[in-house]
């Protein structure tokens, strides 16, 4: 029960966080994972974006329907992106998971301050 229960309950809450800011993945299911189901830090990531992929489909046709999604900013930005997570994507079986970690708390904290930081 707990093993279903659990993901359950983190994917509510990154779905939630998802569809009213724009984050879930990295910011909740990340953390979530490695701190309540004791994933490592490259299985919590690799299993994070394998669930991205449905909860992005559902939203981005929510929001399409909407007139919500500029499509002249997702081409450039999702070929970009596309291309950086191919090869970074190797990057992750070199680097140890405390790097990886290390990685990620930097981010959120820059990340952070920079949100609060916003006018």
């Amino acid at each position: 029960m707990k093993l279903i229960l659990i993901p359950l309950l983190i994917g509510v809450l990154a779905g939630v966080m998802g569809a009213l800011c724009g984050v879930g993945g990295g910011i909740i299911m990340v953390p979530a994972f490695t701190f309540f189901l004791g994933m490592e830090q490259k299985t919590a990531l690799a299993t994070s974006l394998a669930v991205i992929i449905p909860t992005a489909l559902v939203a981005t046709c929510r929001f399409t329907g909407e007139k919500l999604v500029d499509w002249q900013v997702f081409w450039p930005t999702a070929i970009g992106a596309i291309l950086a997570a191919f090869f970074a994507s190797d990057w992750v079986k070199d680097l140890s998971n405390l790097t990886l970690t290390r990685i990620f708390g930097g981010l959120l904290v820059v990340v952070g301050v920079m949100t609060l930081m916003k006018k």
